[in-house]
């Protein structure tokens, strides 16, 4: 999210998480005072190899309540993210997926990450608008809940409901692309549209 009175807009309809990037080089880069939120809504700051001082005064800036590694951080960064955070803080760490992926990269995260987040491998970490194979997720090996996330839209939900009825550990869906009028501007009907399809999803 970028614009303030677009975040109120979205945060009447109650998302369980609303996330603004912190990375420069991106066309939704947020870098202006977020509205007053319903409580109930977690704000995720997004972040790139940013350094742990940058997360932490972002974190205290604007009272995130978690953070979505989008780089190359490593286990002791995320570690040391939990360990100086001002309070309990959410870690949720990236991995991007191709057509296929080495499942035994996640072991090491296991403790120090709260959710993985799987989305698309492409030319810039994350937003890239596209989806990729999910049958991938088929040898996930962990219980550690994830963010399906990766270009999805209207047209993908069927197939997201086929894959929430798999003992996959799927925690969330992460959309954000394929509902928007510009970079960080949601259009408010597809995004109320697709609330509506997730109150009977997977029934």
């Amino acid at each position: 999210m970028k614009y303030p009175e677009n975040m109120l807009e979205v945060g009447a309809l109650l998302p369980d998480y609303m996330g603004f990037i912190f990375w420069e080089k991106s066309a939704r880069y947020f870098d202006g005072i977020i509205p007053e939120l319903p409580k109930s809504i977690k704000k995720v700051g997004v972040f790139v190899n940013a350094s742990l001082e940058e997360i932490l005064d972002k974190i205290t800036k604007h009272d995130l309540q978690a953070v979505q590694l989008h780089g190359d951080e490593s286990v002791a960064f995320c570690e040391n993210l939990k360990k100086n955070a001002p309070k309990a803080i959410e870690v949720i760490k990236v991995f991007s997926i191709l057509d296929t992926f080495d499942f035994a990269a996640l072991k090491p995260f296991e403790k120090m990450c709260d959710y993985f987040l799987f989305d698309t491998k492409g030319k810039l970490p994350g937003g890239n608008g596209t989806t990729f194979d999910w049958k991938v997720l088929e040898n996930y090996p962990s219980t550690k809940p994830f963010f399906l996330s990766g270009g999805i839209g209207l047209e993908e939900m069927e197939a997201v409901n086929e894959i929430l009825k798999t003992n996959l550990p799927v925690y969330a869906i992460d959309v954000n692309s394929k509902f928007e009028i510009e970079p960080g501007l949601k259009n408010i009907n597809l995004v109320k549209t697709i609330f509506e399809l997730s109150q009977n999803i997977n029934k």
